[in-house]
């Protein structure tokens, strides 16, 4: 049931605030002794009510004997086995225990927990510490922790972890039906346009567009195309939401042995929905060779190679 080994996880220290969960105060140590023997040598107090869940205390006086504890004091949470049976299948709790010794010279609770979160569920519904304090340092008055004629009192902490209920699941999509969005803008040397916008696609879940500045954004000073892969309008990040990506983006050799490629490695943000590349390339490169001759279309290819997803509770 859990005993100190030889790397404990068993903490202890001095405390003045007394146990929140429960209390159990004794009028008679030496009574109580005498009494659990015909109780297997343990006391049960009344339940009490800790994180929606009914327990006991369970004090063994002397010790429990079955689990090495002779010579001690042992203490022990039991949940009561109803509060497992409310949901199919049976609930699993997990709580961090906490058990207080009250000393009267110290006039403070001596804390003893084990730091490792207990898991109750329908097979193991008790979990303590067998060797709280050797039985004899306890029962000697000049020590404290028997004062007043035999008086006592014990106590427990019962921390129970609530239900996971934030939680978020990160997936990397390397594997897509189509990778590839092909975009051609005939005419290319004649638009008279600041930027123009390519059709909405969908990639990795989420829908995407390319957004494309024939003579470059304000930074490129007129001599470098501009391009950059931005989120779709309809298609917005949520606060605190991000997407990774790792793409190439090509324009087009024509004669198709001289492609000019750029990678992308970025995540996505609400205040960084767009990213790409102010001087992807040089104007007079590609007005000589990049345009095919037929149309003198600019086409551009943007490959996917990663797109990321999470799925998160709660939806903010």
């Amino acid at each position: 049931m859990g005993s100190r080994s030889a790397v404990s996880t068993i903490v202890e220290k001095w405390r003045e605030h007394p146990p929140a969960s429960y209390s159990l105060k004794i009028q008679s140590f030496s009574r109580l002794e005498n009494s659990t023997a015909f109780s297997d040598h343990k006391f049960q107090s009344r339940k009490f009510s800790s994180g929606g869940y009914k327990w006991r205390l369970i004090v063994y006086p002397k010790g429990n004997q079955k689990d090495n504890g002779s010579g001690f004091i042992s203490m022990y949470v039991e949940i009561d086995s109803k509060s497992l049976m409310v949901f199919t299948p049976p609930t699993e709790i997990f709580a961090e225990l906490r058990f207080f010794v009250y000393n009267k010279k110290e006039n403070k609770y001596l804390t003893i927990q084990d730091v490792e979160v207990k898991r109750f569920n329908a097979l193991r519904t008790v979990w303590g510490l067998v060797q709280v304090l050797p039985y004899d340092t306890f029962n000697n008055p000049e020590n404290g922790y028997v004062f007043e004629g035999g008086q006592c009192e014990f106590g427990v902490d019962v921390i129970v972890a609530p239900s996971l209920t934030n939680w978020e699941i990160h997936s990397f999509n390397e594997k897509f039906s189509g990778p590839k969005f092909s975009w051609a803008l005939k005419n290319f040397s004649e638009l008279n346009v600041n930027n123009l916008t390519s059709d909405i696609f969908s990639m990795g879940g989420r829908k995407w567009v390319l957004r494309l500045y024939p003579k470059g954004d304000t930074i490129a000073d007129g001599k470098w195309l501009s391009i950059y892969l931005e989120m779709a309008a309809s298609d917005t990040l949520k606060e605190d939401e991000k997407i990774f990506v790792q793409a190439n983006l090509r324009v087009l050799d024509p004669l198709g042995s001289n492609h000019i490629q750029l990678q992308m490695n970025v995540w996505f943000e609400v205040q960084n929905a767009s990213w790409g590349w102010n001087k992807f390339m040089s104007l007079a490169e590609l007005r000589k060779t990049y345009l095919d001759n037929k149309e003198h279309a600019l086409n551009v290819e943007m490959e996917f190679k990663v797109v990321s997803a999470t799925n998160y509770s709660p939806i903010i």
